[in-house]
């Protein structure tokens, strides 16, 4: 659906123009809007959080889908770099799991409070650098971090105006993952699963930083809707470190 027919859909007339002369000034329609549909989920956004991508639906369907195969059925989970609260939101809705979910930035983690509210369900925030203030063990680590290197080309829009500090990362757009790794080896209960969603060109390099902290596990990189790189999936285990 092109950007003023999506417009069309979701304002009433009193909104529309004023609607219309944002898209023209080059905001993004999401914001415009005010929210999103998440994995059936209404989602509020604004320039605070980024706006939640069709990629990161697959990636929390097909976490969904590892966790009940893999992990325990009762669970307990943490969403690095909540943002709007999303993925977080949708995995407590899906599975039997006490859900931790946090942000460094305070007014992302307002936004999440307001979509959990919302949704009705119980999720436990807290402003943290990624692991850094938790002392727990989870069963399951998901993380949607910045992976866009600061010398990558991206969309004006995309640019202009989603939150940087959810889209850019140093090392080549790695930062997070080795910031994520280096921790979660003090983090992670037996079995348990850390679900990524990345960069197209990423696999092999957050692949290769998997594999310095769990030797033996099972790594798997998976493809988004179309047909690239777009997720890394890593089971632990007890031989895993």
């Amino acid at each position: 659906m092109k950007d003023d027919e999506y417009l069309k859909k979701y304002l009433d007339k009193a909104s529309l123009e004023i609607g219309l002369q944002k898209l023209k000034q080059g905001l993004p329609v999401q914001y415009i809007i005010g929210d999103v549909n998440f994995y059936g989920n209404t989602i509020k956004v604004n320039p605070k959080v980024l706006i939640p991508r069709f990629e990161t639906e697959l990636l929390v369907q097909k976490t969904i889908d590892y966790a009940k195969e893999f992990l325990p059925s009762k669970i307990k989970v943490i969403d690095l770099g909540t943002g709007s609260g999303a993925i977080a939101i949708t995995i407590k809705k899906k599975l039997d799991a006490l859900v931790d979910a946090v942000d460094i930035s305070k007014e992302a983690l307002d936004v999440a409070k307001e979509n959990a509210i919302a949704n009705q369900v119980d999720i436990n925030f807290f402003l943290s650098d990624m692991l850094e203030k938790t002392f727990a063990k989870y069963d399951l680590i998901i993380s949607n971090p910045p992976y866009v290197s600061p010398d990558e080309e991206i969309e004006d829009v995309v640019k202009n105006n989603e939150p940087k500090i959810a889209l850019y990362a140093e090392n080549n757009g790695l930062e997070f993952y080795e910031k994520i790794l280096s921790e979660a080896i003090y983090h992670v209960n037996d079995p348990a699963l850390i679900a990524f969603e990345i960069g197209k060109d990423q696999g092999g390099a957050v692949t290769k930083i998997a594999r310095k902290y769990f030797k033996t596990a099972l790594i798997k990189v998976e493809k988004d809707f179309a047909g690239l790189d777009r997720f890394v999936f890593i089971f632990i285990d007890k031989n895993s470190h």
